[in-house]
């Protein structure tokens, strides 16, 4: 698996909006119409609407 990465502010403002706390969350994929994060420490990974 490729390492996640820090979240942009757009990607933040993203996340916020699915109601989880960015600095907890890595970025593993950004589409256009959804993003995969990464939990840093359980991983686990979940897809929200960008």
């Amino acid at each position: 698996m490729k390492n996640g990465k820090k979240p942009t502010r757009q990607q933040q403002v993203a996340i916020i909006a699915a109601n989880l706390d960015p600095k907890d969350w890595l970025i593993m994929k950004n589409l256009s119409s959804e993003l995969h994060i990464l939990h840093r420490v359980k991983k686990d990974s979940k897809v929200i609407p960008a």
